[in-house]
């Protein structure tokens, strides 16, 4: 069987995708990854990229590239996914009708299309290859050996059930678009690493430039860089892997934004993002299944709603009350986009009225389109004095003391785990969601759980309401 040097060489196969640029740094990583003999300059690359000084003993099942952004990973990953698809056989570990899936796993849709686009391109140009197609559609081919190349985005779901020949995981760095898992990365892989059980040397690979020091990315590095052994763990700027990008865009990125800069052009984990709050302390805090309280008499209750105009971002409504020093999250409400943002208004204070709600806090989004719409339905809007990073950081002294009562919603604790503390340029502090995640359920409850906390200005203005008894909390055992 040719090794993916010699079809990289080949012009019969890949090498005209080789011509311009220089791929000698991807070509050693290459080596590593399969296996291969390397020469002195390989070597040199080999031991300053993963911090070994041995040669590597054999292919890698498991492989880890921290890269920093425009260094090649997209093409290397669909390379390697068409090699693998082509150019091994997988029918004797299948049973009848089963087909081995290389699948790419993607942040998302847009870049899923960026690697199938590659993919397609390396297979539909090279004949011999094309030939094989059997069947296609926007995201796989299928191909006449059993094997199917499929594109697919980060969920732990939509994973399960495959004959894995190989995964390949880009941007693992960014995958928190999966709001029902606390820990999305880590789930996703988990799920996928049965599929690679029945099918011997399959491989994933994981590549991304580097984010925060958390999540499966800084596991594996943390863990594996510079250790002799499996997984390989290959950390390069992106010059250092894709030289023709020009050192004036890396320095004019340095000046604008330093602390970004350096994790997308100098793969260096940010130091200026901490995780919020940690999933332990959000889990004490929820009650199992409890996943909403019903209206009781005599009880004041508050809401906060995070209002959208039904294109992207879910629009929330949370409501809570007050027992003693504990702030009790009573009833959540999201609907995701798209929707008819006045419809959903109409749906939101039909639950408000239920609770004997008449006034809603909320954010300043789309000036008076809030406060109208709410009016027209009976419910006064107020605009929310502290900012969202104010919510959030008043919130947290009331997690990590248990004096909040959440409900039983993945989502929500998907979300709150999901946020971050990082520092502006300017020194101030921000806490919001990751890129391509969400938090507008957090911000609904933690809003609310602000509002039930706040002591009230004047017993005249709010009144003197009796609280019942509140219920033990279930303590969270799900995983």
């Amino acid at each position: 069987m040719i090794d993916i040097l010699r079809a990289c060489d080949d012009p019969n196969l890949f090498a005209p995708w080789f011509k311009r640029g220089d791929w000698t740094a991807w070509r050693a990583f290459l080596a590593a990854l399969f296996g291969l003999p390397m020469g002195d300059d390989a070597m040199e690359l080999y031991r300053r990229h993963t911090g070994r000084e041995a040669p590597p003993e054999g292919p890698s099942e498991e492989a880890w590239l921290v890269i920093g952004r425009r260094g090649g990973k997209s093409f290397t990953m669909a390379l390697v996914a068409v090699y693998l698809a082509t150019f091994r056989e997988y029918r004797q570990f299948l049973q009848p009708g089963e087909r081995a899936t290389v699948m790419v796993i993607a942040a998302d849709r847009k870049q899923a299309r960026v690697i199938m686009r590659y993919i397609k391109g390396l297979v539909s140009q090279v004949p011999m290859l094309a030939a094989r197609i059997r069947g296609e559609t926007a995201d796989s081919l299928d191909l006449d050996s059993q094997v199917t190349i499929e594109v697919g985005t980060a969920s732990f779901r939509t994973t399960r059930g495959y004959a894995f020949a190989a995964v390949l995981a880009d941007e693992v760095a960014f995958w928190r678009s999966d709001d029902e898992a606390a820990e999305p990365d880590h789930a996703i892989l988990d799920a996928v690493r049965p599929g690679m059980a029945s099918i011997p040397g399959s491989m994933m690979l994981c590549a991304s430039s580097p984010y925060a020091r958390r999540g499966a990315l800084w596991d594996a590095f943390n863990a594996h860089w510079g250790k002799a052994g499996a997984p390989l763990v290959w950390k390069a700027t992106t010059r250092e892997m894709n030289p023709t990008i020009a050192q004036a865009v890396v320095d004019r990125a340095m000046e604008r934004d330093a602390a970004s800069a350096s994790a997308e052009y100098l793969a260096e984990f940010r130091k200026d993002i901490e995780a919020f709050v940690s999933l332990e302390v959000v889990r004490s805090c929820v009650s199992e299944e409890v996943t909403e309280r019903p209206p009781e008499p005599g009880v004041h209750y508050r809401a906060f709603v995070d209002p959208s105009g039904g294109v992207s971002d879910a629009m929330t409504l949370a409501i809570g009350h007050t027992v003693g020093e504990m702030a009790v999250l009573d009833c959540l409400r999201e609907r995701k986009a798209p929707f008819s943002p006045e419809a959903v208004v109409d749906e939101f204070c039909a639950v408000l009225k239920g609770y004997g709600i008449a006034r809603v806090t909320g954010d300043k989004y789309a000036g008076e389109w809030p406060k109208e719409q709410f009016r027209k339905r009976g419910v006064t809007y107020e605009v929310s004095q502290p900012t969202r990073s104010e919510i959030y950081r008043d919130l947290l002294p009331v997690l990590n003391s248990g004096k909040a009562d959440l409900l039983d919603s993945p989502r929500l604790v998907s979300q709150l785990v999901g946020l971050e503390r990082r520092v502006s340029r300017g020194g101030r502090e921000m806490i919001d969601h990751a890129p391509g995640a969400h938090d507008d359920l957090a911000n609904a409850a933690a809003g609310v759980i602000g509002l039930c906390r706040a002591k009230p200005k004047s017993t005249a203005l709010f009144g003197v309401y009796g609280y019942p008894s509140r219920p033990a909390r279930r303590p969270w055992s799900g995983s």
